[in-house]
């Protein structure tokens, strides 16, 4: 049919199969009386599969509507969909790919920096995030000489670090002298390649206040310029096992 209706000749037969498997693997095909315009709903799953090299940074790169991709932008417009509502889409699928990876790779850093830790240190180290999100931080290890109690953070990026801290575990670093903030970046493979330790007094001075007693923020967004973390864990150097990790001595730079 597609090869002798004149409406169709368009595109190659080859081009309509390719474009309905597409609408098939995106699920599109699945509920054809969505409330949602066509238009939108092949946007939206058409940047759940972007790979454009902008997609991973599109929270800092993408602003406002007029700051666009020009891909997005071209695809927006022949779809009919306003660049304010693709901005709008855009925010919306970046974040909850933001929030998958968060998640994935948080899980990966923490996984990681246990077993470094427990062959590194001469001490007893607790996975307390495994049981339990209340504590303010993740891991703790403890030592006749004291404690560490480790919030352990996770980038993929050697000079982007952009973590988020919640309001409880940012009133624990403020409560417990043994709260350290670690990053672990990790790479493709979810490997660890460098670890460094957060001042805490860096992280003080950029917090958010609350302004009035009848609003107060609940978590918040840190982008830690490379030059502020310090490699390792110097805090635990008293406990280092002699064949401790160079990741968290320190001698592996970030």
């Amino acid at each position: 049919m597609f090869a002798h209706v004149g409406a169709f000749s368009d595109l190659t037969p080859a081009q309509y199969e390719w474009a309905f498997s597409w609408l098939q693997e995106t699920g599109l095909l699945a509920d054809l009386h969505s409330p949602v315009p066509a238009a939108e709903r092949v946007l939206e799953a058409a940047l759940r599969l972007n790979d454009a090299p902008w997609m991973a940074d599109a929270d800092s790169l993408v602003r406002s509507p007029g700051e666009l991709p020009e891909d997005l932008a071209r695809a927006a417009e022949s779809l009919g969909v306003s660049a304010e509502h693709a901005f709008g889409t855009l925010r919306s699928v970046w974040g909850k790919f933001d929030d998958e990876q968060r998640l994935r790779v948080g899980a990966a850093a923490e996984a990681v920096l246990m077993e470094l830790l427990t062959a590194s240190v001469d001490a007893r180290v607790e996975h307390v995030a495994a049981h339990s999100d209340g504590y303010g931080y993740d891991i703790a290890v403890h030592a006749r000489q004291g404690s560490l109690h480790i919030e352990v953070k996770s980038t993929l990026r050697r000079n982007r670090i952009t973590v988020f801290l919640s309001r409880n575990e940012y009133e624990v670093m403020l409560r417990d002298p043994s709260w350290q903030m670690v990053v672990v970046r990790l790479d493709d493979h979810l490997k660890a390649v460098a670890l460094a330790s957060v001042p805490g007094p860096w992280i003080l001075r950029h917090a958010p206040h609350d302004r009035s007693a009848t609003g107060r923020w609940q978590s918040f967004r840190l982008d830690v310029p490379p030059e502020q973390v310090v490699p390792g864990i110097s805090r635990l150097a008293p406990v280092f096992a002699a064949a401790a990790s160079p990741l968290l001595t320190g001698s592996q730079v970030w």
